[in-house]
């Protein structure tokens, strides 16, 4: 029987999987929940989208705190899903630890979190001070932390020393859609790492997923631009190919760039010699 290369390599890269705190995944795209006109759409975008990481903010969703209030597990249920709340919203360390401390509480232990601290409201950049001090107390607190911050290749080593399981360098500011704002950074904190690295926040459409799958990212986190969408939930598919795409390329490996044309055909051989 004929044995099909190109068959046997895609079978190979869709065990090509995401390890997050020792836990497998089949999906390299991670969604949030915010901005959806209703939770019906909320679910039906996070489900075309293929996404198994779905992130929650603990201080701006109701995932139990409020009993009389619809609660978002409801149709993001936890035996579906990995739940990664997240500290969106706040500004200091002490904040951010309670946040997760308040998440494990209402999730029955659940650890594994993702911590982002802000520095400004209008630009939404991280403090990297503040997050620094908060990623080292959770840690302590056996914590399994995928952190939020800067396209800092320094800053995301000193992270993933301090014991966090994933660095999420921004590719742009949070909610921007303009992409991929410096590759070079990304790709040099890829290269560098121990650890998945995932974009995380900036990308506004599917060629900016694949750009920064095709940098090598481990994946690619996003609300936003599937949210707001004119169709979220076509946004939701189409997220999911090009993430997918990417990484496909990116194990494939492309051509090299060059300056001149290359012709496809080589001239040596032709009838014209």
């Amino acid at each position: 029987m004929a044995v099909d290369p190109v068959s046997d390599s895609i079978s190979e890269n869709h065990q090509d999987s995401l390890l997050v705190a020792g836990t497998k995944y089949s999906s390299r795209l991670l969604v949030g929940t915010g901005k959806y006109k209703d939770l019906n759409q909320t679910r039906s975008a996070i489900l075309a989208s293929g996404a198994e990481i779905v992130t929650v903010a603990i201080r701006r969703t109701n995932i139990g705190q409020e009993k009389d209030q619809p609660n978002l597990l409801d149709v993001i249920p936890p035996n579906e899903f990995t739940i990664l709340p997240n500290t969106a919203g706040c500004f200091t360390a002490k904040d951010a630890v309670r946040t997760c401390r308040l998440a494990r509480e209402l999730l029955d232990g659940h650890s594994l979190v993702k911590l982002e601290v802000l520095g400004d409201q209008k630009t939404l950049y991280p403090d990297i001070i503040q997050t620094i001090e908060a990623a080292k107390t959770l840690v302590a607190e056996d914590f399994q932390v995928m952190v939020y911050t800067n396209d800092d290749p320094i800053v995301a080593k000193q992270l993933e020393e301090i014991g966090c399981v994933a660095v999420m360098p921004l590719a742009a500011p949070i909610g921007s859609g303009l992409g991929v704002r410096n590759p070079h950074n990304i790709f040099t904190i890829v290269e560098n790492a121990s650890v998945p690295i995932l974009v995380d926040a900036g990308v506004g459409t599917a060629s900016d997923a694949a750009v920064a799958m095709e940098l090598g990212c481990d994946g690619v986190l996003m609300n936003t631009a599937i949210a707001e969408a004119k169709n979220p939930i076509l946004m939701a598919a189409a997220m999911n190919k090009a993430v997918a795409a990417g990484r496909e390329a990116f194990l494939a490996g492309r051509m090299p760039r060059r300056r001149y044309a290359s012709a496809s055909s080589p001239a040596d051989g032709s009838f014209f010699n």
